[in-house]
């Protein structure tokens, strides 16, 4: 089995996936976009990642790569194999299967809690009630018309949706470790300004280890339930 990772800046990895990836017996492989790399045969490849990244999926001027990107996301969804989007890869999902991508009426940063949209249908992957995950993103997405909303907060309306059974997309990080959170407030604290919806700096880094062990179960279960649906 093989599984590829889209990364679109260095601080912004596979995180806490990486560990489940190879104890599940995959080879991994990337694309570093913001290196140019070139992305790979679609049949080479049995699980696609899209990671987040600081840009917007409209400035297609700054990174021409987001085009060829979406489309090559939109092959693989049509292709019927499992693809999990993660922040700005859940708005590049969105946008490939036809959605809108715009501002969120509050950026939200910081840990805050979603809650599951129960439509009672067995074959969605169901979140728990509530639970208190990472946010980082100021912009939202409508949802695709072929999709399922499967989560949502106060502060933005949609932050999880369903495709089928092979595709979800998550506006929030669960992959989210320590390590990560420190990297992405390192290089993207110009936006902890104040905000009902921003916390500081050292809110969001004195979280207990008991949550980011909390998020990194509830992204092995998605892991879990999209290798298992598309086995």
């Amino acid at each position: 089995m093989h599984a590829h990772y889209l990364q679109h800046v260095f601080f912004e990895d596979l995180g806490s996936i990486e560990t489940w990836l190879h104890e599940t017996g995959y080879v991994v492989s990337s694309t570093r976009l913001y290196e140019s790399e070139s992305l790979p045969k679609i049949k080479d490849i049995d699980f696609l990642i899209v990671m987040g990244g600081p840009m917007s999926i409209n400035d297609e001027q700054d990174h021409p790569w987001l085009v060829k990107e979406k489309k090559f996301i939109k092959d693989v969804i049509e292709s019927g194999k499992p693809v999990l989007g993660i922040c700005l890869g859940a708005q590049l999902i969105a946008s490939s299967m036809g959605a809108k991508v715009f501002p969120n009426e509050v950026k939200e940063i910081g840990w805050f809690p979603i809650k599951a949209i129960n439509e009672g249908n067995d074959s969605l992957f169901m979140f728990p009630e509530k639970i208190e995950v990472f946010h980082w993103h100021g912009e939202t997405f409508s949802l695709p018309n072929s999709s399922v909303q499967i989560a949502a907060s106060k502060g933005c309306k949609n932050q999880a949706f369903q495709i089928g059974k092979n595709v979800i997309g998550l506006q929030f990080h669960l992959e989210t470790t320590p390590s990560s959170a420190q990297a992405i407030v390192e290089n993207c604290n110009d936006e902890l300004v104040d905000g009902e919806y921003i916390q500081a700096e050292a809110d969001i880094l004195s979280i207990p280890q008991e949550r980011y062990a909390s998020i990194n179960s509830l992204m092995v279960n998605i892991l879990d339930y999209l290798h298992q649906k598309n086995a």
